[in-house]
C-alpha cells in the first residue's frame, strides 16, 4: 500500500456532517512466538504469575466458533498510549493458539466525524509505539510460559490489522446510502490515505462488501476492515483469525525459503573428503525432515483451527476474507514449496545412497585386492 500523504484534503461537508456517535477501533498484531503451545499448562502458568501480574485469565469460545482446542485470552492492566488525539484503552488482550500464534489486541474508543476516523487510520499505519509495546508484551508472556511453549522465539515478521466497528450513528442511513453516498471517504479510511484516492482504487477498496441484514455491512480491505454493526463480534473474531493465518502463511513462507535455498547449497556443494562425503548428506537430511515435518504440522494446524457451525453468514465472511487476503494462493504457494523440498529431500537421499554405495564399492574392491595380495604373499614364503 502507498504511504500516506503529508499534506491532508478535507473531507467533504457532507461527510462532515455524519458523527459517529459510538463506535470502537481494534487494533490487533499476530506473532509467531513458538512451535507448539500446550494450552492447559499455559493456562496454569498464566494463573500462578497472575498473582504478581495482575492479569485475567478466560478461555475463549464464540457461539459459533469450534477451535480445537479453543485458544487462551489474558488481559493485562495497561497505561493508555496515545495516536495522535486518541488514546487506547486501559487493557490489552493477548491471545495464545496452540500452534504457536499469539495476537495483542489494543481498543480505541471513537467519536465524532470521518475526519476524525481519518486522522486515526493514519495514526495508525505502521504505528512504532503499539508495534514495539506489542512485541513487549508477547516476550514477556512467552518467559511467563517457559517451557510449555515449545522452541519459543517471537518471530521479527508481525501482521497487523484494524478494524473501526461502528455502533451508532447521529443519524439513521441505510446500508446502501452509506456505502454510496461516502463510499470515496471509507475507502480513504481503510487505505489511510488522505488525499482522494481514484475511482479504480476506491472500487479496489470495495472489493470485498457483506452484509446480514439491512442495518450492518462490513468492508473487507487488505489492512483494514470497516464494520457498521452494533453486535459484531463474532465478525471480528473471524476477521482476526484470518489475520493470525495470513501470519503464519507469510512466516511459513519464509523459512521453506530459507531451507530451499540451504538445500540447494547443499546440493550444488561438492565433498572432498570421506567424512564429508557421508557426514555432509546425513545432517541436510536430518535437518530437511525435521523442517518438513515442523511445517506440515503448522500448516495443518492453522487450517484446521477453526470451524465455523451453524451460521452460513459467518462462514461467507471468512471465504470472503480468505480472498481479500490471498490464503488460497499462500496456500498453493506453500503446499508447491512443500512438494519441492519433498523433491529436494528425495534428491539428497539418493546422493547419500548413491555416495555410500560408491564407498561400499571401494571397500570392496580394496578388500578384494588385499586378499589377492595376502594370498601372493602366501605364495612366495616357503
Amino acid at each position: 500500500m502507498k504511504q500516506p500523504t503529508s499534506q491532508q484534503q478535507p473531507i467533504p461537508e457532507s461527510v462532515a456532517g455524519l458523527r459517529i456517535e459510538r463506535g470502537v477501533c481494534h487494533v490487533s498484531f499476530a506473532y509467531d512466538a513458538a512451535r507448539f503451545i500446550d494450552l492447559n499448562e499455559a493456562a496454569r502458568r498464566i494463573r500462578e504469575a497472575s498473582e504478581r501480574q495482575t492479569l485475567q485469565h478466560k478461555r475463549r469460545a464464540p457461539g459459533y466458533f469450534e477451535y480445537k482446542p479453543p485458544p487462551i485470552r489474558v488481559t493485562y492492566g495497561c497505561e493508555s498510549l496515545h495516536v495522535g488525539p486518541f488514546r487506547t484503552g486501559p487493557n490489552v488482550d493477548l491471545l495464545l493458539y496452540d500452534f504457536g500464534a499469539i495476537t495483542a489486541s489494543y481498543t480505541i474508543a471513537i467519536e465524532g466525524s470521518f475526519n476524525d476516523l481519518l486522522a486515526l487510520s493514519e495514526g495508525l499505519y505502521d504505528n512504532a509505539l503499539l508495534l514495539t509495546d506489542s512485541r513487549k508484551r508477547v516476550e514477556t508472556l512467552v518467559k511467563v510460559l517457559g517451557n510449555t511453549a515449545t522452541q519459543a522465539n517471537v518471530a521479527p515478521v508481525v501482521e497487523d490489522y484494524v478494524i473501526f466497528q461502528i455502533e451508532a450513528l447521529s443519524q439513521p442511513i441505510a446500508v446502501s446510502q452509506f456505502c454510496t453516498d461516502y463510499r470515496r471517504e471509507i475507502a480513504q479510511i481503510l487505505r489511510a490515505e488522505k488525499r482522494p484516492l481514484s475511482s479504480q482504487e476506491v472500487d479496489d477498496a470495495f472489493a470485498a462488501v457483506l452484509s446480514y441484514g439491512t442495518e450492518d455491512v462490513a468492508i473487507v480491505d487488505w489492512n483494514a476492515a470497516l464494520l457498521l454493526d452494533r453486535e459484531g463480534e463474532d465478525v471480528r473474531e473471524v476477521l482476526q483469525f484470518a489475520n493470525v493465518e495470513l501470519l503464519e502463511m507469510r512466516y511459513l513462507e519464509q523459512k521453506l525459503d530459507s531451507a530451499l535455498d540451504r538445500a540447494y547449497v547443499v546440493l550444488s556443494k561438492r565433498s572432498s573428503g570421506l567424512r564429508q562425503r557421508l557426514g555432509r548428506p546425513s545432517v541436510a537430511l536430518r535437518a530437511i525432515a525435521e523442517l518438513q515435518v515442523d511445517s506440515a504440522t503448522l500448516f495443518e494446524g492453522v487450517n484446521n483451527a477453526l470451524k465455523l457451525l451453524g451460521d452460513q453468514y459467518l462462514a461467507r465472511v471468512y471465504r470472503l476474507v480468505s480472498q481479500r487476503f490471498h490464503l488460497d494462493d499462500w496456500d498453493a504457494s506453500i503446499l508447491r514449496k512443500l512438494q519441492t523440498l519433498e523433491s529436494t529431500y528425495q534428491k539428497l537421499s539418493d546422493q547419500a545412497v548413491t555416495k555410500r554405495m560408491e564407498v561400499l564399492e571401494w571397500v570392496i574392491i580394496i578388500l578384494f585386492v588385499v586378499s589377492i595380495i595376502v594370498e601372493l604373499l602366501r605364495f612366495r614364503l616357503p
